[in-house]
Formats: structure tokens, sequence, C-alpha cells
């Protein structure tokens, strides 16, 4: 049996969570989530499959909850609070929790509603508490968490995440960041999926260290935390992109980004030039790595490692990561021009898709997990990711080519603020390059670098057959709430005037 948070149980007075203002040591931690603990675990008295949905705010609440029920034993449903009620709908129905876990006060909707609910009451905690005794924790192979996918291809489905998938990815990280219970992590991420829940909260708590979380993400608060106890940044692209224009105007963001030992950005690739503006300003690079629900975490640059900037690095210890070809081969070359779909095993992965035995059985060729993520590999055996599969490699013109390269290419151009590349149907080459571009000025026409610009930059920043054939451009880019761009909704915008062919 693997105990998850060790410092929980040795009645450490060191700091754990804090939101705001408010804030609970280990052993405080322990005197609220033990009591906790034995009420969500009455659900199940003779071990049984019972789960519990958690409206996942971004609080101490939710952080509290997750956790009782880790220590109960019973698999906790992170439900996004902007959730859609169709979406709701089906993952109460799927998951089919016992009760719900919710900050008091707070509106459930509909589906949730009409479940039993437990609130977490965290009233002002005593300095020191009195010693609670916490239950028993199960075996590895227990469910630890129930995460949804987002959906893109059907319903959502259930990723039911073992404790034993959890602990190795956390100790993992540990080794390839360094990271110690010396360390306090300063995030704002959500807490309904893998980055701002497992590796956001209960990552710092099984290193017995410290989180900070902003609440709401702002360069005010990251200066804040990072000027003062903070060592760790974790964030998501598009709040880096933000730090990244700060910084080079800002002395203060720019002395705590520098002071920071470690930044780290997931969930998508950090633009290159956005790597460049943080180096620039603060000295510091930014650490990616590479993970997603199924696998929780694969690759990261290492923390003691030479600089990778613009890949997602080495695999994680343990973690056994290979590229496959169209036909399903291994890829050996590592040219880092070669292109095929990343599989991955190991102790990392996922138990199985919830109420979903035909979609795990297609996940899996043997025993390595079909991620539908497309890398090149290079010498070093860093991986760079080049997209989805399904969106984000085009063939055209008998090439296979990565969307990503040629963003980070449109992105070094002055005029272009946000960019996304996607493949279309053409007669002749197979599919066209199309670029969808929010431009850095007014998006007055006169004003908007042209097609064939654009198509220049890229020809020349890369190669001719990697130019985009039709640019579309666009106030902004449809996002969901981890900034990640949704590319299955770029066609159904409406572009403001002045696209083109080039």
């Amino acid at each position: 049996m693997n105990v998850l948070f060790p410092a929980l149980r040795d009645g450490s007075p060191a700091p754990a969570l804090r939101f705001g203002d408010r804030a609970l040591d280990y052993r405080q931690l322990a005197a609220v989530v033990g009591p906790l603990a034995e009420r969500i675990g009455s659900l199940a008295p003779g071990g049984g499959p019972a789960r519990i949905a958690v409206w996942a705010t971004p609080t101490l609440e939710t952080s509290v909850g997750v956790i009782a029920a880790l220590l109960a034993g019973v698999a906790a449903v992170p439900v996004n609070p902007k959730i859609g009620e169709r979406e709701l709908t089906h993952i109460v129905t799927d998951s089919a929790p016992a009760l719900v876990v919710a900050e008091p006060g707070t509106v459930l909707p509909g589906p949730l509603a009409t479940l039993p609910r437990l609130d977490v009451e965290i009233t002002e905690p005593a300095a020191e508490p009195a010693p609670h005794a916490l239950p028993l924790e199960p075996g590895d192979e227990s469910p630890a968490l129930i995460v949804y996918t987002s959906g893109t291809t059907g319903p959502p489905k259930g990723v039911v995440l073992p404790r034993r998938a959890l602990a190795h990815t956390l100790d993992a990280l540990a080794d390839t960041w360094q990271w110690t219970a010396e360390d306090v992590l300063v995030h704002a991420l959500p807490l309904f999926h893998v980055h701002g829940l497992i590796l956001g909260i209960l990552g710092p708590l099984r290193r017995g260290g410290s989180v900070h979380h902003l609440g709401r993400f702002s360069p005010e608060g990251v200066t804040r935390e990072l000027s003062a106890e903070g060592t760790m940044l974790f964030g998501v692209p598009t709040m880096y992109h933000r730090l990244a224009l700060e910084a080079g105007e800002n002395p203060a963001l720019a002395k705590a980004l520098g002071r920071a030992r470690l930044l780290v950005s997931g969930s998508a690739a950090l633009p290159l030039t956005d790597h460049e503006r943080l180096t620039a300003a603060t000295g510091r690079r930014v650490i990616e790595r590479y993970g997603m629900t199924e696998t929780l975490m694969n690759t990261s640059v290492r923390a003691d490692g030479p600089d990778a900037t613009g890949t997602v690095g080495v695999p994680l210890p343990g973690v056994y990561v290979r590229l496959v070809d169209d036909a399903g081969q291994a890829i050996e070359t590592s040219d880092g021009e070669t292109v095929g779909e990343i599989q991955v095993r190991g102790p990392n992965l996922f138990s199985e898709y919830l109420n979903r035995p035909d979609a795990t059985a297609a996940a899996f060729d043997g025993g390595w997990f079909r991620t539908g993520d497309m890398a090149v590999r290079d010498a070093s055996g860093n991986y760079r990711i080049v997209g989805r599969k399904a969106t984000d490699l085009i063939k055209s013109g008998g090439y296979k080519i990565g969307a990503g390269e040629i963003e980070n290419a449109l992105l070094a151009h002055p005029g272009v603020a946000e960019a996304a590349v996607t493949g279309e149907p053409d007669e002749d080459l197979g599919e066209r390059i199309v670029a969808w571009i929010v431009p850095a000025t007014s998006p007055d026409p006169d004003s908007l670098p042209s097609a064939q610009e654009l198509a220049d930059h890229v020809a020349q920043q890369l190669a001719p057959h990697k130019r985009p054939r039709v640019v579309h451009f666009l106030e902004a880019l449809p996002r969901n709430d981890m900034g990640k761009i949704l590319k299955r909704d770029l066609r159904a915008t409406t572009p403001t005037p002045g696209a083109g062919h080039a």
C-alpha cells in the first residue's frame, strides 16, 4: 500500500494549503480531512465501488474534499463548475455518484442538486489541533479519481485513475524537477483536471511542501507570491503569454519570475516567441512537459538537464515512450524530422474508461496506449509534439506537416498576435494548409499583413511546402477553460474581412 500523503500522517506543522488569506498546515489539514474521510468512507462499508462528485471550484473546500475522498478510498469525480447541463447530465448518469461534495452555500445545477449533499465545513482552525486518526488507505490499484475527457469526438469518457498512477507520476516528477518539501508551488489553475488538481494540489502535498493558489490568475498575483515564498510556478500557455508580454515592461514581475526555481508550462505547446520573451526578461527558461488525462505525465524537460526549449523533454523515470508509423511499426530514427504517433506504457496509465470496455480495448496496441498525439524525436531523446493526429497533422503534397511548427513561424511575424493552423481538403495537394490569425494590430483590413506576406514569411522560416495557402483573420481564437485552441470550432467562426489565398 502506498501512503499518498505521508506528511498528513506525520502531524507536520509545515504549511500545506493556502487560498488567498485562508490556510491550513498539515496538522490542521489532518484534523479537517480525518472526520470528513470517515463520513465519506461510510458510503462503502464493505469496500464497495462508491463514488462521489466534487463541485470543483478553485477553493480550499475542493482540495479538502478530494483529499478526504482519497484517504477514504472512495473515487472522486471532479466536476467543472462551468459545465453545460447536457454534459453534466451525462457525467452524473455515467458515474452514478452517491453524493456531491461542495462548499457551503453553493447553488448546484439540476443533475447534482438531486443528489445527497455533503458540505465541506472549514471553521477557523486551531493553532495546534488535537490529533485525529486517519483511515487506512486502500491498495494501489484502487480507483482514486475519475476525470472526464473533453468529449470532442462523442460523449465524455470517464478516465479511471488508480492510486498507483497518481503516486508514480508525482514521484517521477519529483525526480525530474528536484521537487522537495522545501518548495512552495504557485498556480491559478482550475481544480477539475490533471494539471491543476493532481499536479497542482496533490503534488505539493505528496512532497510535504505547500501550494499557494491564486484563486484567479493575474500577473500581480504571480509577482506577489514569487517575490515572497514561492519557488515554483505552474501555468498554461495563455498565462505565460500574458507574463511574457508584461515582464519586459514590468521589472518587479521580471525579477519575481527570475527568482523562481522552476517555471513549468503544460496542457498545450508554449510558442517559441513567448519562450524567448520570458528568457530575455527574466533569465529563466520555462520547462515544458507532456501528459494527458489517460496517462498523467509522460515526458518532461529535466530541471537538471540541458536546454531543450521547444520540446517536451525525455520520458519520465519508469515511463516508456515510442513513436509508431501509420502501419503501427516502431520508428527507430531520432532525426528530429520523422513524424510518428506517440504510444506510452508504464505505471502512470489509467485503469479503464468507466463503463466502456470497448473504448478501453480500442485505446491500446498490446500494452501500449495510443495517445493520438504526433511527435518527432531528436538525437538527445527529446520529443517535440507536432499536434493531434486528428486535427494537427496535415498531409499535403506527399508531406506530413505538423501544425505546431507553422504556428510558431507565424507567431514570429510582428503582425501576428495569435495563430492556429489547420488543414482542409485540396484536389491537388490532398490537404492545403490554412492559417487562422489574430493580428497584433487593429482588425481593420487595411492594417493587416497580407496572406502572401505571411505565406512568404513561413516559407522563408521553414520550407516552401509548409506555407499556408489560405489565411483567415479573426478577432479571437476559440479556446477551452485551459486555454487550448478549439480547432474543431474554427470552421464555425466568422473571419473578419481580409482573408486571402497565398
